[in-house]
């Protein structure tokens, strides 16, 4: 079976187009991942698998995809699909992940990566086994203005980096307030939909690990279970010793959105970094002045599915590995350790 994987994805990387599958009919393939999909010139959404096929075949006939299935071998076992995008609750990231690998295809799968670092870790390595590539949906890493800040800082335009914030705190859309604030076991609350977004986007500009955090959850109203929390704020300390603090919310409507990280030598931020299509400018300052740098992104989601693409035909790596998404998932399990024990927990 291994040797049939190898010789069919070869085949794959050389001659042909990549047909998709969709595993969970969500509302963010609908909103965003389809048209992405479909502005690449080599791919193609094949098909789409909902455990309740009824509805499976009314998303498919709204979203022009050509097949519904009502299970995933038989999504799976589809000689036209050669990749797959996952973003189905969290939970069941880890089993679907792997049943995807061992058929042979190729793998987008949403943030989080997975429940537990045991289970991404088993992910990581079965996709290596079975010659798969694994990209975890930290989209936020590939925006032009999350890229300008990386380079500005590698090139030391602000010297030393010392400090950092990040400020996410939005109001949660009413037609996504369902699991996330209410069922802890498929991963609810606001730290592993958003902390983990953002200390994957600072790992990115900086370079860095996180290596400790401290952290305080918020039960403001909005999260219907007692265990679930709907704000955060927490403290990390990065390997270069830098310090980054992070606030995130579910139930905040006018904060705005944006990144600061302050050097020796100068500061540099951008605002609404969270637009999929443009992003506020890049701001540096230092001794030189005030420099403003466009961040027009050109479609972040265009941009995942083209080093997805890459990944398949070239053996590049995908804007946001699977070793990526364990990374950023380890620094979001502490976060929420820290909360519950009201210590500082190492990474």
């Amino acid at each position: 079976m291994y040797t049939n994987h190898i010789i069919y994805q070869n085949y794959i990387r050389i001659f042909m187009s990549i047909g998709f599958g969709l595993i969970g009919a969500s509302s963010i393939a609908r909103d965003v991942m389809i048209a992405a999909i479909r502005s690449h010139p080599n791919c193609q959404v094949k098909s789409v698998f909902s455990t309740n096929i009824e509805r499976g075949k009314q998303y498919a006939l709204e979203n022009n995809i050509p097949k519904a299935q009502g299970s995933l071998e038989d999504l799976l076992n589809d000689d036209d699909i050669h990749a797959v995008y996952i973003s189905t609750t969290n939970e069941l990231h880890h089993q679907q992940v792997l049943s995807s690998a061992r058929a042979g295809k190729h793998i987008l799968c949403e943030k989080p990566l997975a429940m537990s670092l045991d289970e991404a870790q088993e992910m990581i390595s079965i996709c290596k086994d079975e010659d798969v590539v694994l990209a975890t949906n930290h989209q936020l890493r590939v925006g032009d203005g999350v890229r300008k800040m990386q380079d500005l800082i590698a090139e030391g335009a602000i010297g030393k980096p010392l400090a950092a914030r990040v400020f996410h705190a939005v109001y949660l859309p009413e037609h996504l307030q369902g699991w996330r604030l209410s069922d802890p076991k498929a991963g609810a609350g606001v730290v592993l939909d958003i902390v983990v977004h953002d200390i994957d986007t600072l790992r990115c500009i900086l370079k860095a690990e996180p290596r400790e955090v401290v952290s305080l959850s918020q039960h403001a109203g909005m999260a219907k279970h007692g265990a679930v929390e709907d704000g955060n704020m927490s403290v990390f300390r990065f390997e270069n010793d830098l310090i980054a603090q992070i606030h995130t919310s579910f139930l905040v409507k006018y904060a705005g959105d944006g990144i600061e990280i302050h050097g020796t030598e100068g500061s540099i931020s951008i605002n609404d970094f969270l637009g999929r299509e443009s992003s506020g400018p890049v701001i540096l300052k230092n001794a030189d002045g005030e420099h403003h740098f466009d961040a027009t992104q050109h479609s972040i989601d265009e941009k995942t599915i083209n080093f997805f693409v890459d990944a398949i035909k070239s053996g590049t790596k995908p804007g946001c590995t699977g070793e990526d998404g364990e990374r950023s998932l380890a620094a979001a399990i502490a976060c929420l350790e820290s909360a519950k024990t009201g210590k500082c927990i190492k990474i």
